[in-house]
């Protein structure tokens, strides 16, 4: 890490945030206030707060700092609303009442804070028959018809890893709400208030421009048949000559008509209007890009408006000229992850820090939170164990 990342500071420098250890997309939303700037607070808890990931490589509690608290002793929730009453926001992702019967609840917190904005992300909600229930990303989104959207039309649907549901439906509307109540309290002197964030009401809400076309006659209700689900022969994914793939958005005439023409099919395959003849256009279409590996595709394409890109893995990403070029990718220590997102013309955002260890900085939160100077308790980097069920608060 470079000097100048160290000291970079982001927008939301100054704004404390109470993060309480869960998994998924609270710790992810967590991370992007990190990434902002803000002073990130996890409160870790004896045994780790699920999944058993070594904490030096959990690349979401990066930019944070981590105190070791056992909400279930006695002075446990004393001391998480001790951090509280000088936060801003708290972040938690328990299931409806978990944090009420811990005694560090919305009707807690703000008593001692009433400025505070209390942020809760679950996917369910906090409220409708399957609040209580377990659940993770794809049923979410199963639910919400987003699931059934993605995918060919004779497979089962694809599953989006669980970037659709936990971090886009669920970690972004989590920090848009949070980001907007505490607008709301600094602008106008308004009160703390609690924002549901429900994965379910996030991922329906992605799909309101889709929701529109299906109103207006423009969309199917069946996957793969329509223009952006890869229903269309000019936007998707075809097989090259290696067993690479290349990746077709070509939806605008002028778009298509450069695509057809470096592919070498233009005047010899039907018109895109011709969606009866879609299915032969597309086999066409397929048939050109197995000619070819994805290199020699990926050159051809180069320059053009053509809107072909190749299908690249995860390890390669990082090393495509475009992305190297704009730092999208950075390595500090060693590990190669994705650079803070948005980017800021006056206040940039860098990855500052590595992961929290668990209860690693205790004696310098207390330090700057104006805080007792904490005793002495376990080791703080020893590997977090799966939590209980009861305890996911998904």
């Amino acid at each position: 890490m470079t000097a100048a990342a160290a000291g970079s500071n982001g927008p939301l420098t100054g704004v404390r945030v109470v993060e309480l250890a869960g998994i998924g997309p609270g710790p992810f939303a967590a991370m992007l206030l990190a990434d902002l700037g803000a002073d990130v607070v996890r409160v870790d808890r004896p045994g780790g707060a699920g999944f058993a990931i070594d904490p030096a490589f959990d690349l979401t509690n990066r930019n944070k700092r981590s105190v070791l608290i056992d909400l279930k002793a006695e002075d446990g929730p004393g001391q998480v609303l001790e951090l509280v009453e000088r936060a801003d926001i708290l972040i938690e992702g328990y299931r409806p009442g978990v944090a009420e019967r811990l005694g560090v609840g919305p009707e807690a917190a703000l008593a001692r804070n009433p400025r505070l904005v209390y942020g809760r992300i679950t996917g369910w909600g906090q409220e409708g028959p399957l609040a209580d229930r377990a659940g993770h990303d794809i049923g979410y989104i199963a639910v919400t018809g987003t699931l059934g959207m993605i995918g060919r039309p004779d497979e089962a649907p694809t599953v989006p890893v669980n970037l659709v549901g936990d971090y886009a439906g669920g970690s972004l509307y989590l920090v848009t709400g949070v980001l907007a109540a505490l607008h709301h309290v600094r602008s106008g002197g308004g009160a703390g208030q609690v924002v549901d964030a429900a994965i379910v009401d996030g991922a329906a809400h992605l799909a309101t421009m889709i929701h529109g076309m299906r109103a207006a006659g423009g969309w199917r209700d069946r996957r793969g048949s329509n223009l952006l689900d890869g229903g269309s022969p000019f936007y998707g994914c075809y097989e090259t000559s290696d067993g690479g793939h290349m990746a077709v958005g070509a939806l605008e005439q002028r778009f298509y008509d450069e695509f057809v023409r470096v592919l070498g099919i233009a005047g010899t395959v039907p018109a895109r209007q011709e969606i009866e003849r879609w299915d032969e256009l597309r086999t066409a279409v397929a048939d050109a890009f197995r000619t070819r590996t994805r290199a020699e595709w990926t050159a051809l394409f180069e320059g053009t408006d053509a809107c072909v890109a190749p299908v690249l893995s995860m390890a390669e990403a990082p090393r495509h000229p475009h992305l190297a070029a704009r730092g999208t990718f950075v390595d500090p220590g060693g590990i190669s992850q994705p650079a803070p997102a948005p980017r800021f013309s006056g206040t940039p955002c860098a990855v500052r820090t590595p992961p929290a260890l668990p209860g690693a900085d205790a004696a310098a939160v207390a330090r700057d939170w104006g805080l007792p100077a904490p005793a002495a308790g376990p080791a703080p980097d020893a590997p977090p164990v799966a939590a209980p069920r009861s305890a996911k608060g998904r």
